[in-house]
């Protein structure tokens, strides 16, 4: 059912793009438009969708997105089960040069709470600030990725056929994470009161199986799915998710052998942890990730970086680098290299030291080239919010079932990767 009273501000900027905007601006100012524009970055959920870009404040209140309409006889088919047939007229007016800017009253319908969901979902599998350090466990990525498959296929209206949206890819994800497939039926078959769970649980198994059904896939493991639907029967022991989806990957803090060979200490600091930098997956999302420490050995100066790695960082084949700039001069590079539960690396500086000198003042940050952006616009504040919101949806997941917002509920409800992180997550 849809809830009404949402007003939205719809016009047109000058590059043609079609905006429709409610609340606080997310990412991006104002463009001259009226519309406060939504650009990516860590602390905005976005979703490729037919004709659009939709975006979500991370941090605020889920509610409509920002959309930002490139075609919009594509973006029709969505547009009035979003916003309601008012916002889809108004985007109509917009592109037909009748009205140069609008203000209407929204909905909030089951497609928008489905889509931000969505959005949340995806946001999860690249920002997801998992770090041994913070105590944040992980989310299992194939747990995540099955789930993002059913919103995909409950929430199909969004995509269309022209091939253009990355995020239109229920069939991929099914293929990519079917290894948690049985561990989600046996999850689901043994599940104990609460019952919201169970439902949960059916549901995304449902989506699963309709999702597969469409895109003509099969296999030994799709087959189960389907027994085990039309008929559930409860297997001999119980399992819950702590079991199902327990780490044997962890950390073994400080397990090789140590980096520094002498000298005296010229100083030593934590770095940037910027986290668009590099791949979600390489570096543990603490502030306090990154530390180095300058040398003096003889007349030589020399920086080692030690970088505290990502369960799931690459053993080879990758190497990120510490960019360091010392007095604020022009950044050199040190190569990193995955070593255990670390990446580490040193270089020589050109660093003299007249007797007497004030202490050289270092910045340094990791990156991996080839993918790198450059520094992201969001600080450690920004940072230390998404921690935050991750540890009260993790807490969530340990409440009793009356505190946990219903899993249809946009970005609120949790996934079932949360719970089974806030489940597993004691020993990380």
């Amino acid at each position: 059912m849809a809830q009404a009273g949402i007003d939205v501000h719809v016009a047109q900027g000058e590059d043609g793009t079609i905006r429709v905007a409610s609340g606080p601006a997310v990412g991006r100012a104002d463009d001259g438009s009226g519309v406060a524009a939504a650009g990516p970055g860590f602390t905005g959920a976005v979703l490729d969708v037919a004709g659009a870009v939709l975006v979500w404040p991370v941090l605020g209140e889920p509610g409509l997105p920002v959309a930002e309409v490139h075609d919009v006889g594509r973006a029709q088919q969505w547009l009035w089960a979003v916003y309601g047939e008012r916002t889809a007229a108004a985007v109509h007016a917009c592109a037909a040069r009748e009205s140069a800017g609008v203000r209407v009253t929204a909905d909030m319908t089951a497609l928008a709470g489905g889509a931000a969901r969505l959005g949340f979902g995806h946001w999860a599998s690249r920002w997801w600030p998992a770090s041994y350090a913070d105590g944040i466990p992980a989310l299992e990525p194939d747990v995540l990725g099955l789930e993002l498959a059913a919103l995909t296929h409950r929430c199909h209206q969004l995509f269309d056929d022209f091939g253009d949206q990355p995020d239109d890819c229920a069939a991929e994800l099914i293929e990519e994470h079917q290894a948690a497939l049985d561990p989600l039926i046996q999850w689901w078959r043994t599940a104990p009161q609460p019952a919201d769970t169970a439902r949960h649980l059916e549901s995304v198994l449902r989506l699963i199986d309709n999702a597969a059904d469409s895109a003509g896939l099969d296999g030994p493991v799709l087959r189960r799915l389907r027994s085990s639907l039309d008929q559930r029967r409860p297997a001999a022991t119980p399992a819950g998710p702590g079991t199902l989806f327990a780490r044997h990957d962890g950390y073994a803090l400080a397990a090789g052998e140590p980096l520094l060979t002498g000298g005296r200490v010229i100083a030593r600091g934590s770095g940037t942890n910027d986290w668009h930098r590099y791949p979600p997956g390489f570096v543990d999302a603490s502030e306090h990730a990154v530390s180095w420490t300058a040398r003096a050995l003889g007349a030589r100066r020399r920086i080692e970086v030690e970088v505290v790695a990502h369960v799931a960082a690459p053993a080879g084949g990758a190497s990120l680098v510490a960019e360091v700039r010392v007095n604020g001069g022009l950044p050199g590079r040190v190569v990193l290299v995955r070593r255990d539960d670390m990446w580490t690396g040193r270089a020589d500086l050109d660093l003299p030291l007249p007797a007497g000198a004030m202490p050289p003042r270092f910045e340094v940050g990791v990156l991996l080239p080839g993918f790198d952006p450059g520094p992201g616009p969001e600080g450690p504040e920004d940072r230390d919010a998404i921690r935050a919101l991750v540890r009260r949806r993790l807490a969530t997941a340990t409440q009793p079932p009356a505190h946990h917002a219903s899993p249809h509920d946009a970005s609120s409800g949790l996934f079932l990767a949360e719970i089974a992180a806030a489940a597993t997550g004691e020993d990380y």
